[in-house]
C-alpha cells in the first residue's frame, strides 16, 4: 500500500510536504527490505544538506542503508522517539517512524518527487 497523499524518491523515501517542511522517512517497501531495524543515526538539526545528500542512516539486522535529502535545505527536527524505540520504523513507517523534518529551501527540486502511482510503478518495474 502506497499512501497517495505522499511523494517518494528512487531510493524509497516518502516526503510529506506541508509548506516549505517536508517530512521524511523510510517506505514500507524499504523497512520491509531492511527488516528488523535496529538503529537510527539521526540527522543534527540545523545540518544543510543539498538534494541527494546523506542525511542519516539506518541500520537493521540485515544491513546498513542511507536516507538522502529530498530536496536542498535545512534540518528543522529529528524524531528522538526513534533513539529508543527505532523499531517504530518496521512498526509505523508511514506514521510515528518517521526520521526527520527539514526546511525546503528550493521548492522545485520537490516536483522531481515521484507521485503514489509512479512509486508503485518503479516497484512494479524492480521486481520484473
Amino acid at each position: 500500500m502506497v499512501p497517495e497523499q505522499l511523494k517518494y524518491t528512487d531510493q524509497h523515501e516518502w516526503v510529506k510536504i506541508e509548506d516549505n517542511t517536508a517530512t521524511v522517512g523510510i517506505t514500507d517497501h524499504a523497512q520491509n527490505s531492511l527488516g528488523d531495524i535496529t538503529f537510527v543515526e539521526l540527522p543534527s538539526p540545523g545540518t544543510e544538506l543539498a538534494a541527494g545528500d546523506e542525511a542519516c542512516a539506518i541500520e537493521s539486522c540485515k544491513a546498513a542503508a542511507s536516507i538522502y535529502a529530498p530536496a536542498a535545505g535545512k534540518i528543522a527536527e529529528a524524531n528522538q522517539t526513534l533513539d529508543d524505540a527505532p523499531a517504530l520504523v518496521n512498526k509505523d513507517c508511514y506514521g510515528q517512524g518517521w526520521i526527520y523534518k527539514m526546511e525546503i529551501s528550493d521548492a522545485c527540486e520537490l516536483d522531481k518527487l515521484m507521485t503514489a502511482q509512479q512509486y508503485q510503478k518503479f516497484l512494479d518495474e524492480q521486481e520484473q
